[in-house]
């Protein structure tokens, strides 16, 4: 008879999937489009695979993920669908040539052909598997129960920075969570927080919208009033009841930190080597872009080596063998940290760790593999810790202490450092007054015209596509600054057009036209959520909890 011990604590994984809107039909080769094919094939297609394989051998899991709005749209545009199969078949044909190439190189030649297998494969789970929308793949797992799926706001758009007007912060909740009920079939129960952005007062704008928890970083429990009894090891409820859930610091630095996390190992595959830097251009021309700018491709034959040393070819076998070293790792942690808090706190505790989702095989190209072994292991090699997700820790431990969190996010130093620095603070005047002009029009104009309301709804849509964070981001970090300034000023450029021409009653509808085709995300937008006298059109019950003193 076999005797079943019972967890002593839990594991929350939580991966946020997002990369901004960057839709550009006007081209045919568009260097930033190549973000959305590379996470493609290095993380989205790797993740699902995974969860297929772990569905197939009845693997009892739970994760939670994030699938921002942005990211939705763009994986459901037929477009970019079909330019990202452009792009495989052109990372097919490359790795064909490499095989010739390297076929005296044999370290080489077998990464070009573990390559070459793994575009195919992607391909093939792209096309013939999900039919070229893999958001039904998350869905898939979603509805089956391993996934737990949340959102975010719905351009990624920094909050705190815009909450003098609660207007837009409410634009940026509805129309995330009316695209995650379109294309995931229900409504979300958590939210991230875009760059895990708080500020107190938020929860009342998630309380509206049924949200019932949301990710901050470690000093937003840390430093809530008053202090915390469980720490980041439990969750705390704000005055509305939404709770707030705290990254614990140990289980992140270990994937994250890059002296001391794992993606530094020696072993894994080299970020900074690719062939599209290193071969002749006469050569890797028809793979990079089109004007001759050098770009990665995605084939690198280098693992990291060490300090000064000159890199060594890349085994993924080794890599790989690794891989589930660092999972045993990682798991001989968790439950150190898990038996030492049982003596500590009155709850089985839980440790929340949240992860870009694009670290995992985009940047740490084994990334996939240390989860599906880190999942497995924790299924099958212990019973110490569970891995569930926020939600399912609330069902178990519905009392909870209320505390204020402050204002906070992740990123350096924790608060607006970098969302409000000096190569990026001239956007928010701008923002600013887009949002009172766009509030003006809302409330004034009820009943407009066909073309009006047309005009009303782009207008909507390029204020949001304006907000983005990631814009402010790459300005703070210097990488693509002149791509992020040329975004930001475009859409405020066509938001104040449309403004003008609403105002004045004479819309240019081809100019128009042109821009509902561009821009093309949210098609179900209403303007009037902009309004003065709006109330949320997605409402419900709410759910009544316990609180702990």
């Amino acid at each position: 008879m076999t005797i079943f011990k019972e967890e002593k604590g839990y594991l929350s994984l939580i991966l946020h999937a997002h990369l901004p809107f960057v839709r550009h039909p006007e081209e045919k080769d568009f260097l930033e489009e190549r973000w959305l094919f590379e996470a493609i094939t290095e993380t989205y297609i790797p993740l699902l695979n995974y969860f297929e394989g772990l569905y197939r051998d009845k693997v009892e899991y739970r994760l939670t993920m994030s699938l921002t709005p942005p990211l939705i749209s763009m994986l459901t545009d037929s477009l970019l669908q079909e330019r990202y199969i452009n792009h495989i078949d052109n990372l097919i044909e490359l790795a064909h040539k490499e095989l010739e190439r390297t076929a005296s190189q044999p370290q080489f030649n077998r990464n070009a052909n573990m390559y070459l297998e793994r575009f195919k494969q992607s391909k093939d789970i792209f096309v013939n598997y999900y039919n070229k929308n893999l958001v039904n793949g998350f869905k898939k797992f979603q509805d089956l129960g391993y996934l737990e799926l949340i959102t975010c706001g719905a351009t990624h758009g920094y909050l705190p920075l815009m909450q003098e007007y609660p207007e837009a912060v409410r634009a940026q909740i509805e129309v995330a969570i009316k695209t995650h009920k379109k294309h995931l079939g229900r409504k979300p129960r958590g939210i991230w927080l875009p760059e895990c952005a708080y500020y107190p007062g938020l929860e009342k704008i998630l309380k509206e919208y049924d949200l019932r928890f949301f990710i901050v970083d470690t000093h937003g429990i840390l430093h809530a009033n008053p202090r915390p009894k469980y720490g980041v090891f439990a969750p705390i409820y704000t005055e509305t009841g939404v709770a707030a859930f705290g990254r614990e610091q140990e289980s992140s630095k270990q994937v994250w930190s890059s002296q001391e996390g794992y993606p530094g190992d020696y072993n894994y595959r080299e970020y900074y080597c690719d062939i599209g830097f290193e071969l002749p251009l006469d050569y890797i021309q028809p793979y990079i872009h089109q004007d001759g700018i050098r770009i990665d491709t995605g084939m690198k034959y280098y693992k990291i080596t060490g300090e000064d040393c000159e890199k060594e070819p890349y085994n993924y076998q080794v890599a790989r063998e690794k891989a589930a070293l660092h999972a045993g790792d990682f798991m001989k942690n968790r439950i150190e940290q898990i038996e030492n808090l049982t003596s500590l706190i009155d709850r089985k505790p839980l440790i929340i760790s949240p992860y870009d989702a694009e670290l995992f095989g985009h940047w740490w190209y084994e990334g996939p593999d240390f989860l599906n072994f880190l999942i497995r292991k924790v299924a099958y090699d212990q019973d110490i810790i569970k891995l569930i997700s926020p939600i399912d820790y609330l069902e178990k431990y519905p009392k909870n202490q209320i505390c204020q969190p402050p204002m906070c996010s992740w990123g350096a130093k924790g608060y607006n450092d970098v969302w409000l620095d000096g190569s990026n603070d001239w956007i928010y005047r701008h923002l600013h007054q887009a949002v009172e002009k766009m509030i003006k029009l809302a409330t004034e104009i009820n009943e407009p015209d066909g073309l009006t309301r047309r005009a009303l709804n782009q207008a909507a849509r390029e204020l949001l596509l304006a907000q983005s964070s990631d814009w402010a981001f790459i300005m703070k970090t210097g990488t693509m600054v002149e791509y992020a300034v040329n975004r930001t000023t475009a859409h405020i450029h066509h938001f104040f057009n449309l403004f003008n021409q609403i105002k004045g009653g004479n819309i240019d509808q081809e100019r128009l036209t042109e821009l509902e085709q561009n821009n093309n995300i949210f098609p179900e937008i209403d303007y009037q959520i902009y309004s003065e006298f709006y109330s949320p059109k997605i409402k419900g019950q709410g759910e009544e909890i316990e609180i702990i003193s």
